[in-house]
């Protein structure tokens, strides 16, 4: 500006017709105003002169055409920009350089912009969707498989077991009878109902049964002891004539030798070895 003070304050010359600077409301001539205040340049290291803008960021200053991307060389004047360890960069090249890339379509996850992350990975919102109804997961509980992220309903209705009694999903545990699976709460006795997940049990016509319902109401009576033959862990029973014994049972009526794997004779209601049935 030119002056109406009359001499430099500090080298006392004219300011008559010349371009000075003031500083707490004392003037200066250019040269003397340059040389004692002006901004060291942080990018080429000389003076910013008081013609000059002055760009200022934390303590440090830049000519206007040094106020540049550290990378890519372009103006940062009035544009958005970011700083690692005291370097500047352009938006593009920070997120190039430092950004998270989205575990989906492996594209930058820009600064500023929301960031969903899971298991280690981050995702930009728009992508972290539901693979079967591509609608946003945010923050709703989700289930993985095969490296792709469900909601709750979509995995249920593609993936999830439902109980064979009744008819709905099973989300853990278990039970697997017949090919099919059961909650273990519905995996219970057909008559008694008491729950067989832990317990032996038998089968009839795709049913299970407990040991005592199925010996009580199905099971063949020994001709021998009168008790069950449940056949429970594959034992062996001997039948005849309509009449089921235990192997251990199957013994001659007078002599008690095994009879299982032998001649046997019968003599009304008994059964006899050989030797005892031709002595009589």
């Amino acid at each position: 500006m030119t002056s109406s003070h009359t001499d430099c304050h500090f080298c006392l010359q004219s300011l008559r017709g010349r371009k000075y600077a003031l500083r707490e409301e004392n003037a200066y001539c250019v040269p003397c105003y340059d040389s004692l205040y002006a901004n060291p340049c942080e990018e080429c290291k000389q003076p910013i002169e008081c013609s000059s803008k002055d760009l200022a960021y934390k303590g440090r200053h830049w000519h206007e055409g040094c106020f540049r991307c550290a990378k890519c060389s372009r103006s940062l004047v009035e544009k958005p920009f970011a700083a690692k360890d005291e370097v500047l960069l352009c938006t593009e090249c920070y997120s190039d350089e430092y950004s998270s890339k989205c575990f989906h379509c492996q594209k930058t996850i820009m600064p500023g912009s929301r960031k969903m992350e899971f298991k280690g990975s981050s995702w930009h919102e728009s992508c972290f969707v539901c693979q079967y109804c591509r609608q946003p997961l945010g923050t709703k509980p989700l289930i993985t498989k095969d490296n792709e992220n469900y909601c709750v309903p979509c995995f249920e209705k593609q993936f999830a077991h439902h109980c064979y009694a009744c008819k709905k999903v099973i989300t853990s545990g278990g039970v697997t009878y017949d090919d099919q699976p059961w909650h273990k709460e519905c995996f219970v006795c057909t008559m008694c109902k008491t729950q067989l997940s832990r317990q032996r049990f038998i089968s009839k016509d795709e049913y299970p049964y407990c040991v005592d319902c199925f010996s009580k109401f199905y099971a063949k009576k020994c001709a021998a002891c009168k008790k069950p033959i449940t056949a429970l862990g594959g034992a062996k029973y001997i039948s005849f004539e309509e009449r089921q014994w235990h192997g251990e049972c199957f013994n001659c009526a007078r002599c008690l030798a095994s009879l299982v794997g032998q001649e046997f004779l019968t003599r009304q209601d008994d059964i006899l070895c050989h030797k005892c049935g031709s002595a009589s």
